[in-house]
């Protein structure tokens, strides 16, 4: 090759590699973004009842949370990354007031000072599907990551989402571990307790999951979810969604409809559960107006994943109004007082009756009395929720947040709940 030849190729891959580096860098790093969440927590939910073993639970945490998200790379597929740093630090504990889910706690029930966890997802994209590797967070109808703490919950696994056919959103999942909440480390699959329903001890270390959302009008969503918790329950969802003009105000209607049962090796032992929870509502000039019914059949109460919420209308901030049998009303008042000319401003009332709870399966001292007295459960749960986002100044986007919520039952112990939240994020 002559010395004009070999400066010359020296100079189409010089300029190749830039162009490269140049679109790369366009793609995953220009096209990147983060945010720091700063999150103060004030928990307390006091117990009344001769038979309650904690009477009171209360702590004070502050939690930092670090997201940083790449864009994606160009070509017919890009490829990404994700990471989350998450730091808790204990403002206010002690022994016999821990366990609220906002710090770690040993043996002792001793929370400690301070705890640390990351986690981080590899990404890749082709048209409008794009899948996940790593820490995933979900907010699926039969897998719905718990946020009500500083940290969300999380998941080991790999997901897929692809909107590539028209109207279609199609979901397929598969993790093998958990970091809850307040848990440093992943740990193995489990299901919810319910009050002793199942056994919160026996583990799975798989889920699959599938899903498909059809939208055949812009306000009309239907969706058909399974997944299967292995060696413990199959749970199969069907979902429909729906909003409408009406006079002034929007009407609007969710049914959700949930089965269950064991599955393989049968570890758990008998599952046998169908819930209906639905959802009636109407908004006019910054109101809204909703309520609901909903019905537990079968033998057993409504199963789900350890730690993550019930993707359920009755759930409250103490209560999930989900045991076996159980049937539930449920009232709601939202107010958006931007209609008043105060942006940021909301608030929310919600109301749950439940009753015709079977008691067998639970295992609290008042559900076994309940149980021996042929008698049925009943409980009640009223929530108030105000939030306020600073609109303007210097604490611009700083939001402040008291929920209250008061529960009563004649199978569990009563309780009176506050939770005070301040938070800011910083995007960049």
């Amino acid at each position: 090759m002559t010395l004009f030849n070999t400066q010359r190729a020296s100079l189409m891959l010089a300029t190749l590699c830039c162009a490269s580096h140049s679109a790369v860098h366009a793609g995953f790093v220009d096209d990147a973004k983060g945010s720091l969440e700063l999150r103060n927590f004030y928990f307390d939910r006091d117990f009344h009842g001769d038979s309650a073993t904690q009477s009171r639970r209360a702590e004070w945490a502050q939690g930092f949370m670090l997201k940083l998200q790449s864009g994606f790379t160009p070509g017919p597929v890009g490829f990404g990354v994700d990471a989350v740093g998450m730091l808790g630090i204990k403002l206010d504990s002690s022994p016999d007031r821990s366990g609220t889910g906002l710090l770690p706690r040993g043996s002792d029930k001793r929370a400690v000072d301070d705890y640390s966890k990351a986690v981080g997802a590899f990404k890749a994209r082709l048209s409008e599907t794009e899948v996940r590797v790593g820490g995933l967070s979900p907010q699926l109808p039969l897998l719905a990551s718990n946020y009500s703490r500083l940290f969300p919950q999380w998941f080991n696994g790999a997901q897929l989402v692809s909107k590539d056919l028209d109207r279609f959103t199609f979901t397929l999942l598969e993790v093998d571990a958990t970091k809850l909440r307040d848990s440093t480390d992943f740990e193995d699959l489990t299901a919810m307790a319910q009050q002793g329903a199942y056994s919160a001890t026996v583990t799975s270390d798989r889920l699959y999951y599938a899903g498909v959302d059809y939208q055949p009008l812009k306000n009309l969503t239907l969706s058909v979810h399974t997944s299967q918790l292995e060696n413990l329950f199959q749970r199969n969802f069907a979902g429909f969604k729906y909003k409408t003009a009406m006079g002034p105000g929007e009407a609007f209607t969710e049914w959700r409809y949930f089965s269950a049962r064991e599955a393989g090796r049968e570890l758990l032992g008998k599952v046998d559960n169908r819930t209906l929870s639905t959802n009636f509502g109407y908004s006019i000039q910054g109101h809204t107006f909703s309520g609901g019914y909903q019905k537990v059949n079968g033998d057993t109460a409504y199963a789900y994943v350890g730690g993550t919420d019930t993707y359920l209308f009755s759930e409250q901030q103490i209560s999930t109004f989900a045991l076996a049998n159980e049937r539930a009303w449920m009232m709601r008042y939202d107010y958006d007082f931007a209609a008043l000319g105060v942006p940021g401003l909301t608030f929310n009332l919600r109301y749950v009756k439940g009753d015709q709870v079977d008691p067998q399966r639970i295992s609290s001292v008042k559900g076994r009395a309940l149980n021996a007295a042929g008698g049925e459960g009943e409980e009640w749960e009223r929530t108030t929720d105000l939030s306020y986002i600073v609109q303007s100044g210097p604490l611009r986007n700083v939001s402040l947040r008291w929920r209250n919520a008061t529960m009563r039952s004649n199978f569990a112990d009563a309780a009176d709940e506050n939770r005070i939240i301040v938070g800011y994020t910083l995007a960049f």
